[in-house]
């Protein structure tokens, strides 16, 4: 067969499990779980291989699941991946109504196109052209939240890094990966129905908490020490850094309180915060970093609180190889035409597939299908045709334009790429981003 043939072949045999591979999707929609938390996903993803035959090991980063298809011949790995957890939405209208997880973000479609790609891979006929591995990679906790409850995971020594794929990396479960793709879900009209992407912001995380004294509200607040004033002050003196920002750097710092206080009577003692810091490149990362400490030890200083700043690593920027993105593209454009096609050149979100793109090439394509805003209440997906069917073809028509013909595309892929940096380079980067400082202004 040729490869166009093979093709042909992959696209027939992932229609004919389109239902089943749907279902798979609209069952994780429907038990929706956080990440770090995704047992039943897990569940369902080891027991899917299994009944495909597929050898996997599970437990990987607490959830996660990496099987592998093996072609006839020895070459290189290539990762596809797909995201287990969800977001934490309690008005969503698939929701948990214990948890209020709920896939606001569409990563129940991504297990979807998984199942695809490896139904789709696995006719011998196929895998007799493939020189390589083809690795299945259901990966833990995308969305970066829950920050406390995994800071406590963390400091329980059960994890390092509170996303999944940077744990994963650091656990060495990429060390046997050449390249890597994806995709994602997306509801931007104007990304059409397969999007080619740019860049990505990264960030960093940060728990906070104000320090003061507790008193009488009504008696004797001025024996007290507003810990609530300290951390609104510092919210201010974080908006009064904006103009400071750069466009091209495209900073965001957008700051939560998790805890405002004990009781209306009391003058609050124990204030927290959350924030995320980021940023278009590690440089915009760490000033705004900087920037953002100094107004909390600010806020702190005004009223004489203590702030206890905790800055963990959180997602560095995503920087996707062209080579990749070419031969994705033209599988993509054979799917919905020239007219289907967007782009997103730069979002100002984050995600850890950033990680994985600074160490090997990788991709993070979008597919269209979804409505509703990102993250909302209101994000749901009614095309899983093209959200989870077409997406699964593109990706395993990519990877066999990576892996037939002894390997050549992905060989030409990883010999013209230029890694930003090491794994050790990596975790010794992650590793210098975590800090933790607690300001008294009175010492």
């Amino acid at each position: 067969m040729s490869k166009e043939d093979i093709k042909r072949r992959v696209q027939r045999d992932i229609d004919l499990r389109a239902e089943e591979i749907v279902r798979v999707s609209k069952t994780i929609l429907e038990n929706p779980e956080a990440g770090f938390r995704e047992v039943k996903t897990a569940k369902l993803v080891e027991d899917l291989f299994a009944q495909a035959g597929i050898p996997a090991r599970s437990g990987l980063a607490l959830t996660g699941v990496k099987g592998e298809i093996r072609g006839a011949a020895p070459g290189p790995s290539v990762a596809v991946l797909g995201e287990l957890d969800s977001l934490i939405v309690s008005d969503h209208p698939h929701a948990d109504p214990q948890t209020a997880a709920a896939h606001a973000c569409g990563h129940h479609a991504q297990i979807g196109m998984l199942m695809g790609v490896a139904y789709g891979l696995m006719a011998p006929e196929t895998l007799a052209r493939l020189s390589g591995r083809v690795v299945l990679f259901a990966v833990p906790a995308e969305e970066y939240i829950e920050i406390e409850r995994r800071d406590e995971l963390r400091r329980a020594g059960r994890l390092e890094f509170l996303g999944g794929k940077s744990e994963l990396i650091r656990l060495g479960e990429f060390d046997d990966v050449d390249v890597a793709l994806m995709t994602h879900t997306t509801s931007v009209a104007d990304e059409k129905s397969l999007a080619i992407s740019g860049s990505n912001n990264g960030m960093v995380a940060k728990r906070i908490r104000f320090l003061g004294r507790a008193a009488h509200a009504g008696g004797a607040p001025h024996l007290g020490v507003n810990a609530l004033n300290a951390a609104s002050l510092a919210l201010m003196a974080i908006h009064a850094n904006r103009e400071t920002f750069q466009d091209v750097d495209t900073v965001r710092v957008h700051p939560i309180i998790t805890k405002g206080g004990e009781a209306v009577s009391a003058v609050p003692a124990d204030v927290r915060m959350e924030t995320f810091v980021r940023g278009a490149n590690v440089e915009a990362i760490l000033d705004a970093n900087r920037k953002v400490d100094r107004a909390l030890r600010a806020g702190a200083m005004a009223v004489g609180a203590q702030v206890s700043i905790t800055t963990i690593p959180g997602y560095l920027p995503l920087n996707q190889d062209a080579a990749m993105n070419d031969v994705y593209r033209a599988n993509a454009v054979s799917l919905v035409g020239e007219e289907g096609m967007g782009r997103r050149d730069h979002g100002t979100g984050s995600t850890d597939m950033g990680d994985v793109s600074q160490i090997m090439p990788a991709i993070h394509p979008y597919v269209g299908g979804a409505v509703g805003l990102g993250h909302g209440n209101n994000y749901v997906v009614e095309d899983y045709g093209l959200a989870v069917v077409t997406a699964a073809k593109a990706m395993a028509n990519t990877v066999i334009d990576l892996l037939v013909d002894g390997a050549e595309g992905a060989g030409r892929v990883i010999a013209n790429h230029r890694a930003a940096m090491t794994k050790n380079d990596y975790l010794k980067l992650l590793r210098g981003l975590a800090q933790e400082e607690l300001y008294d202004p009175e010492e």
